[in-house]
């Protein structure tokens, strides 16, 4: 998985630079992604999880396993793609 937000699913977007003459070329907005580990407190394991700013506020807001749940029933991640890391 690669620039998608595991807990959102935000992704990248194409739009266009415009240059000073008004000429369009393509580009990518990329989402602001940072790996952070998480102690899950129900598998008693820490998870490494890929997700943007907006992904650790809802983290903070919901508690992980709530927004853990609810991003597999959305569709934005899958237990196996959720790294256990020990």
């Amino acid at each position: 998985m690669s620039k998608i937000c595991q807990i959102t699913g935000k992704k990248a977007m194409i739009g266009n630079n415009v240059s000073h003459s008004k000429r369009r070329t393509k580009r990518t907005f990329d989402v602001n992604l940072f790996t952070k580990k998480f102690y899950y407190v129900e598998q008693d394991c820490w998870i490494s999880l890929k997700l943007c700013a907006n992904g650790l506020r809802t983290i903070n807001k919901m508690g992980l396993d709530a927004a853990l749940k609810q991003a597999v029933e959305k569709g934005y991640c899958d237990w196996k793609e959720i790294k256990v890391i020990g």
